[in-house]
């Protein structure tokens, strides 16, 4: 279980947005150990205050009956930051 391709994952729902490559890092770290199949996909996060650039960002996916585990787990492992809840 691990990073695949987008094709590959049935029902995803975005759960972690790293905006930093050690976050991203990280993220993908625990998502790796747990045995989750994940994608992960360059995205817009934002604009830089200083010049308004796009910022891009690592999001990570995974399947939405993993989704609530796995935003738990994180948050758990101190990722909270890049956490994406669900949108109601």
């Amino acid at each position: 279980m691990a990073r695949i391709e987008p094709e590959d994952l049935g029902d995803p729902e975005l759960i972690f947005i790293g905006r930093s490559l050690r976050v991203a890092r990280s993220a993908e770290e625990w998502l790796t150990t747990a045995g989750v199949d994940y994608v992960v996909q360059v995205e817009p996060v934002g604009r830089s205050l200083l010049f308004g650039t796009v910022r891009m960002g690592a999001a990570f996916y995974v399947t939405s009956t993993e989704a609530a585990q796995c935003r738990q787990q994180l948050t758990a492992a101190g990722l909270n930051a890049g956490v994406v809840e669900p949108a109601d």
